[in-house]
């Protein structure tokens, strides 16, 4: 009898070892979670490290250490043996709201859209005004890295045009004009 209950505390234990770590997530047939599992806090980033090899080109006998134990003889590398800069940003996709600024634009109250900002001084947005889609494209004005126009049509006959001022690539304010007259103040982002 001792040994039966040694063994069931051996198995036991052998159980609990075996399953720390280990969440059970009940899955529907298709396999996605039934529960809403948490996301971690922070996202975590790979920072690559940049590595450098040396340089074993011949070095002068001036230059050269003199002999010895661990000394060494090569050079730092050189400026193309360091990694470049970085790639464009990624594009960033942001809303859009455009309030009332005049009566013709309260009789449609609030607006909203989207904004695409490709990074690049150039973005893309599209705006459902009265069941009408408009699409255009923003701009940057040259020699203001801030202040942008921007232009939409839609498939009857609408369009709008826009003065935007960007405070980050993700921010901005500023004011749009509808073709039948009604006029309203937009934010960008947040």
């Amino acid at each position: 009898m001792l040994n039966t209950s040694k063994a069931w505390l051996l198995c036991g234990c052998f159980a609990a070892t075996a399953m720390s770590g280990c969440v059970v997530v009940p899955v529907a047939s298709d396999g996605s979670a039934l529960y809403p599992v948490a996301a971690p806090p922070v996202p975590s980033v790979v920072v690559p490290v940049a590595t450098v090899t040396p340089d074993l080109r011949p070095v002068p006998p001036r230059l050269r250490p003199p002999p010895g134990p661990g000394s060494s003889a090569y050079l730092p590398p050189s400026p193309g043996d360091l990694p470049g800069p970085a790639g464009p940003a990624a594009p960033a996709g942001l809303q859009a709201r455009l309030y009332p600024a005049n009566e013709v634009a309260t009789e449609t109250g609030m607006l909203s859209g989207t904004v695409t900002n490709m990074m690049t001084g150039k973005g893309f947005f599209q705006l459902n005004y009265r069941g009408e889609i408009l699409s255009g494209e923003a701009t940057r004005v040259p020699g203001d890295a801030s202040r942008g126009l921007a232009n939409a049509y839609g498939q009857h006959g609408t369009y709008m045009t826009c003065d935007y001022r960007m405070t980050t690539p993700f921010l901005g304010t500023g004011t749009c004009s509808m073709s039948n007259g009604a006029q309203y103040q937009v934010h960008i982002g947040g």
